[in-house]
């Protein structure tokens, strides 16, 4: 029989978990896709959809983006594909691979620790921990990338205590569709989390008996190399760039110079240890607080027989681990380090479980969804997107039969919500305009139009930062 202790816990942890997951689904179509990252992969996935060349992600019509492996638009792309091409459809694959990582996580936790119970609590700390929920339903690589190591990381487990051996071949799967998600980078991070855990021990010694290394290599080989093959030959010079300068020169290059696609992330080394502690709130106080306890109490790091402890505690280090060494860092760097941290609580709690009030500081997650969507979806806070200014565009008559020009940058979400309508032109503008007949034109608000020569120009449309002008020679 059920304690009624354990009734309402329970209860708790899934009234968490739906309310995270449940706002975080409601939210995907209340605020646009934002610049940069958002709009310039949802971009990306929208020229996929319409051109059908689902071989190389194009940063722009004719220019291949050798930055990712196709993955995440391809996520997008079949978004767009159900559920047209909106916001929605362009985050909802995402949101459902982060549900694929809860459920993943639910069910090792259930089955590892034979417990119901413990299996909610892994998953609830996960979905409530505010980065995982919020990147997950974000137009992003990191989210495939993390299930990819999840599923890697859990498989390896199942297979190294001999339970059913397609465990040992997911393994490989989980590192096939890391190489198509973020490439090598999915294999470095895996490998730093086994490397450092098999080393004590000896346990080295039986890792050849514990894996299918033939024909899980020949697994591997065969979903991730073709397309890296198919995409050499369609642009050649894609392997030199991505290997070697996306993932060797980016991360010991300080603010590497050789990104064909925008600018390097230049931080103070170490800040990625920051980044974790920010990501995995709510939660981080309570896990440093947990192995403080222990620590005071003279315990070993390995607190359990199998090695599960430390498991846990080295799939969660080995991104902070890498990435300290990196100038070139972005916070969602941490995400794959979230699902391990989430199983290290559950597995701490497990050792010495915590008051029953402390899991309520999940229900903080929520709120801080409602808040922030709120915020985006009201513009209570500046929305970088053009999404608004070029509903406007598309109001007017003109619009199916005029060009779009902006007379500076275009953001990344100029071009998605224009479809790809609107151009860039900055340079040698008085000499250039004279050309045109009837032309729209987005220019920075500050600019006063009347300097445009002979022309006639009407403003059409208005945002904080620009003006959308409609003129005539």
């Amino acid at each position: 029989m059920i304690k009624p202790t354990h009734s309402i816990l329970n209860k708790t942890l899934i009234w968490l978990l739906a309310l995270c997951v449940g706002l975080r689904f409601a939210s995907l179509a209340l605020y646009p896709l934002m610049d940069t990252t958002e709009a310039r992969y949802g971009e990306m996935a929208r020229i996929m959809f319409e051109t059908g060349n689902w071989v190389t992600p194009m940063f722009d019509y004719g220019i291949p983006f050798w930055g990712k492996p196709p993955l995440f638009t391809w996520l997008s792309s079949l978004g767009f594909t159900v559920f047209g091409v909106n916001e929605f459809g362009a985050r909802i694959p995402h949101l459902l691979v982060g549900v694929g990582i809860i459920t993943l996580l639910y069910q090792f936790a259930r089955d590892e620790y034979k417990s119901k119970a413990l299996g909610l609590l892994c998953a609830a700390i996960l979905a409530s921990t505010s980065s995982f929920i919020l990147l997950s339903g974000a137009v992003m690589t990191d989210t495939a990338l993390t299930f990819s190591i999840s599923l890697s990381m859990v498989s390896f487990w199942q297979a190294w205590n001999g339970k059913h051996k397609i465990w040992g071949y997911l393994f490989f799967v989980g590192l096939a569709l890391g190489m198509l998600s973020k490439g090598p980078l999915a294999i470095v991070l895996v490998g730093i989390s086994l490397t450092l855990w098999l080393l004590p021990n000896g346990r080295w010694k039986q890792l050849w008996q514990r894996l299918p290394w033939g024909y899980g290599s020949m697994l591997f080989i065969a979903i991730a190399l073709p397309w890296y093959l198919i995409a050499e030959h369609r642009t050649p010079g894609f392997l030199n760039y991505f290997i070697v300068g996306e993932h060797i020169k980016r991360f010991i290059v300080s603010g590497w110079q050789g990104d064909l696609y925008g600018s390097a992330h230049e931080r103070t080394r170490g800040t990625i240890w920051l980044y974790a502690f920010l990501a995995m709130l709510p939660w981080s106080p309570i896990l440093i607080w947990q192995w403080l306890r222990n620590l005071k109490e003279n315990r070993d790091v390995e607190q359990s027989e199998n090695g599960m402890t430390s498991f846990l505690l080295l799939w969660m280090l080995a991104p902070m681990l890498l990435f300290s060494f990196s100038g070139n860092i972005l916070a969602s760097y941490v995400m794959p380090a979230l699902p391990a941290m989430a199983l290290l609580l559950t597995q701490l709690h497990l050792q010495r479980p915590l008051p029953f009030r402390l899991y309520q500081l999940g229900f903080v997650t929520p709120l801080l969804l409602i808040g922030l969507v709120s915020a985006l979806h009201f513009q209570w806070v500046k929305v970088k997107s053009e999404r608004d200014l070029l509903t406007q565009w598309q109001a007017q008559e003109e619009a199916q039969h005029s060009d779009l020009f902006y007379l500076h940058k275009r953001p990344f979400s100029g071009q998605y919500y224009s479809a790809g309508h609107a151009k860039e032109r900055s340079a040698n503008i008085h000499t250039w305009l004279p050309n045109q007949l009837n032309t729209f034109f987005i220019i920075q608000a500050k600019k006063d139009h009347t300097d445009y020569l002979d022309w006639s120009c009407q403003e059409r449309g208005q945002s904080k930062a620009e003006t959308l002008l409609f003129c005539q020679s």
